[in-house]
């Protein structure tokens, strides 16, 4: 089992901005679960703006981030002007290798999202754990119920 979204109830996966409130992981966005967080879309325009930033593998062109078209009916971003395909990710990698960002930035970058990752795999785990410590606990009320119907049958029999 995946650990869901509180708010659309939807499975997170490991590429999903979130958020927690209240010990609950949520999508920042349960629209568009794979957006740039408003930290990385931050660093793209402040030290990336000069520079491509998304690659379009279908179209073989680079962008800049103020190339990328957005389709603001269905809500997406971050799409190659030609072919509107999502370039979130490829956009998202620049950050973390960008030689522009300043080591100290990118770092910490890097150390949001992992923590983000390391938040959800967590919650992944405590999940499964409880779902079979739930299990065990059916299984064990199951058995005693089924022997106290063996001793009553005995009891009403004799």
């Amino acid at each position: 089992m995946q650990v869901k979204c509180s708010k659309c109830l939807e499975p997170i996966t490991l590429s999903d901005v979130i958020e927690s409130s209240d010990g609950r992981l949520s999508h920042m966005d349960c629209k568009r679960t794979r957006m740039l967080t408003t930290e990385e879309r931050a660093l793209l325009f402040i030290y990336c703006s000069g520079h491509a930033v998304a690659y379009c593998l279908g179209c073989d062109r680079h962008f800049r981030m103020a190339e990328l078209a957005a389709d603001t009916l269905g809500g997406r971003t971050n799409l190659c002007p030609r072919c509107r395909k999502d370039l979130t990710e490829s956009a998202r990698a620049h950050v973390y290798i960008c030689a522009m960002l300043p080591t100290e930035v990118r770092l910490k970058a890097q150390a949001v999202r992992e923590a983000a990752q390391h938040l959800v795999k967590e919650s992944q785990q405590l999940h499964d754990t409880s779902d079979i410590l739930i299990r065990e606990a059916e299984a064990a009320l199951f058995e005693r119920q089924r022997a106290l119907r063996e001793v009553m049958a005995r009891r009403t029999a004799s």
